[in-house]
C-alpha cells in the first residue's frame, strides 16, 4: 500500500459560488474538520488529483488555499477535542 500524507486544507474563497463548489470537491478528499479547514489523509496519486481539482476551481488572484503537510510526528501530537477524528476514524467528545 502506498503511503499516505497527512494534509489540512485550508481556503479563503469570498465568492459563495467557488466556495462552495470547492467545498464539494474537497469531501472527496477529506473531512470538513473546521470551516474552510479539511484534514485528507492522501497516497501521491490522490493528493495530485486533488490539487489538479482545486485549481480547476479558484481564481488563484482572488481566492487563497493552503495546504499544511503535517510530519508523522506532529500529526501525532494532534488533540481534538471534539468533532471528527480524521485519522481514527471517531468522533472525539473530551475536553482538553
Amino acid at each position: 500500500m502506498a503511503e499516505r500524507q497527512f494534509i489540512v486544507v485550508v481556503y479563503d474563497i469570498s465568492n459563495d459560488k467557488r466556495r462552495t463548489k470547492l467545498h464539494n470537491v474537497l469531501l472527496d478528499f477529506g473531512a470538513p474538520v473546521q470551516y474552510s479547514v479539511f484534514e485528507c489523509l492522501l497516497a501521491e496519486k490522490d493528493l495530485a488529483r486533488m490539487k489538479q481539482a482545486v485549481r480547476k476551481v479558484i481564481r488563484p488572484r482572488v481566492d487563497q488555499v493552503r495546504f499544511y503537510y503535517l510530519c508523522a510526528e506532529c500529526v501525532g501530537k494532534t488533540e481534538v477535542t471534539s468533532g471528527a477524528d480524521v485519522l481514527r476514524g471517531d468522533t472525539k467528545t473530551t475536553v482538553v
